[in-house]
């Protein structure tokens, strides 16, 4: 694929984007994140080249080497995947502009002393298990609300900013919708929250149209 060719397809996904979200409201914003785990640097590259600037991993080793390699872009790093607590140091490191998945209260706790010895906050998205499948991590949707005021408490150099869920596994649309309506009205009582994180290539039209301000794009934004 030339660089025209893609620059036409990147368009029709930004159209896409921009449809939905103005089904929800001319004045409802969302940020599309490039999820690059399964890209390379040069991919990257090339998707900056025309006019992605925020990109997600799921590794903090991925995110380590693809952040040095492409030091010289101004490209904003999310971290996106499930954070063990013998990575946090690395992570922290790294300094991304955002994590995604707190996945519960210990975590939190265990974040927020290693952000208190280096003097540092992260923002952060609490990560919620809204279909309530064994297959995903998150807070369980009936705990969120008290879990997150909890973590905003006891962990101050935590800086949440909203929250973030999977939509369902399943091909019924009425039950992935479901799933991304728990996490949207979860989102509406959070004290302080901006950022409502939901969809992803198969579902972001959906995940949008139910009030996501944030969607993760892997296949769909690298032709893939």
């Amino acid at each position: 694929m030339t660089e025209i060719e893609y620059k036409i397809y990147i368009d029709d996904v930004v159209r896409r984007v921009e449809f939905a979200r103005l089904q929800v409201s001319e004045y409802h914003i969302v940020k599309t994140i490039a999820v690059s785990k399964y890209s390379t640097s040069d991919e990257i590259e090339k998707l900056y080249n025309i006019g992605q600037r925020a990109f997600g991993e799921n590794k903090v080793q991925d995110l380590k080497v693809k952040s040095q390699e492409l030091e010289d872009l101004p490209l904003e790093w999310h971290f996106i995947g499930n954070l063990q607590k013998n990575k946090i140091n690395n992570l922290l490191d790294i300094r991304p502009s955002l994590f995604h998945a707190l996945d519960s209260i210990e975590l939190a706790e265990e974040l927020q002393k290693k952000l208190l010895a280096k003097n540092m906050t992260l923002s952060t998205l609490m990560q919620i298990n809204s279909a309530k499948e064994e297959s995903k991590y998150g807070v369980m949707p009936e705990l969120a609300i008290e879990t997150y005021k909890k973590i905003q408490d006891t962990c101050p150099n935590i800086k949440l900013k909203g929250v973030m869920s999977i939509g369902a596994h399943s091909e019924d649309r009425d039950i992935v919708k479901q799933s991304f309506e728990t996490t949207h009205n979860i989102y509406k009582q959070l004290n302080g929250a901006t950022i409502c994180s939901m969809g992803m290539s198969g579902d972001y039209e959906l995940a949008i149209s139910c009030g996501s301000n944030m969607i993760r794009l892997g296949s769909v934004m690298f032709n893939k």
